[in-house]
């Protein structure tokens, strides 16, 4: 991108959200002094930046072009703008327009529901279906205006759960509560509390509580499906070729993203190549409102807060999860003194930090 060792100009901290034409060559402008942004002027002659090219092969493909020109993926976003200032971009929660949004409650499904689509569930007050020792709701999915994910919530008392299938889809599983063996086709896994776990496309899982103490956990499967399947035996199609399944909370894994930080649990690391599993610390703060152009699933660890979308807000707490659909508006504020733990499963997508 460049042959010099100065840095590009900042045109924007936010990246550029773009809708393409196929088969149009774009320059999108690397040294950031362009007039035309994201695009080159032809500004960078004598500074050693070069454009970079892109020509995009499908019809209104949408693209983030980075703005800050520090990307490592350019011409592409990779969420570097988050580092380059001090403090993550907030919103005064006590603004005059803010205070005038209306708040709204629960309806008797357990979900609230805001703008667009965006809705907070709470599993504690929904009501259970119960297969065999088995609990289980559906939070997100296609009876809900998902469009590429589900999402359901599994309650395991004692003994051996079923055998739970989701067909062809990749799954991504968080254990939110209790500790677990969880076998996938056939090879088992030690799980601790606050870990994730990946399956991948045509294997089936099982999760076993440690004696004495149930187990709470959330399954993912992309693309979205209408329920779980129950099979009679367990398969013995584990892929050997991803052999390291669950990721347990790590601290020393953890990466900054200006005063917050967040560790990859699902990610191409372990096999997934388009759905990601992320857990994060987001501080006493209300985030200025952004978009992404992932779906995405919240799911609140600890604290307490806020979830804000273009005009009208609701409580969120320990236990809720968020459900956000591609490009919606949002603004998540946690009200805790120490801040707020989430857990996020992203598709398709592999970037948390990336927002516009």
């Amino acid at each position: 991108m460049s042959d010099r060792t100065d840095p590009p100009e900042i045109a924007r901290y936010k990246p550029f959200y773009t809708e393409l034409e196929k088969g149009r060559n774009y320059l999108w402008c690397s040294c950031g002094r362009s007039a035309s942004q994201p695009y080159c002027d032809g500004s960078h002659r004598g500074t050693g930046f070069k454009p970079v090219s892109y020509t995009p092969a499908d019809k209104g493909e949408e693209v983030l072009f980075c703005g800050c020109k520090h990307t490592g993926t350019p011409p592409f976003c990779d969420g570097s703008h988050n580092n380059l200032l001090p403090d993550y971009p907030l919103d005064d929660p006590g603004s005059p327009e803010n205070q005038a949004v209306p708040e709204v409650g629960l309806t008797g499904d357990a979900r609230a529901v805001l703008n667009g689509g965006c809705y907070v569930f709470s599993p504690g007050k929904a009501a259970l279906r119960e297969f065999e020792n088995l609990k289980y709701c559906a939070v997100i999915g296609p009876d809900f205006g998902a469009i590429y994910q589900s999402q359901f919530y599994f309650e395991v008392s004692a003994g051996q759960s079923p055998v739970i299938s989701f067909g062809d889809r990749e799954v991504v599983l968080f254990i939110s509560a209790g500790e677990a063996e969880i076998c996938i086709s056939g090879k088992t896994f030690y799980a601790p509390p606050h870990s994730g776990a990946y399956i991948r496309q045509g294997e089936a899982f099982r999760v076993t509580p440690e004696p004495g103490e149930p187990v709470k956990f959330l399954a993912s499967a992309c693309p979205r499906a209408d329920a779980p399947e129950w099979l009679e035996d367990m398969p013995d199609n584990f892929d050997r070729a991803e052999p390291d399944r669950v990721v347990p909370l790590d601290p020393s894994q953890r990466q900054g993203m200006a005063d917050r930080y967040f560790q990859m649990l699902v990610d191409k690391a372990v096999g997934s190549n388009v759905v990601t599993q992320f857990i994060g610390h987001i501080p006493l703060s209300k985030a200025e409102p952004h978009r992404h152009l992932y779906e995405e699933a919240l799911i609140i660890l600890s604290g307490q807060g806020c979830m804000w979308t273009e005009n009208l807000k609701t409580p969120v707490r320990a236990g809720d999860v968020i459900f956000l659909p591609r490009k919606q508006i949002h603004s998540l504020e946690a009200t805790n003194e120490d801040g707020m733990l989430v857990v996020g499963t992203i598709y398709p997508g592999d970037n948390p930090a990336i927002n516009y």
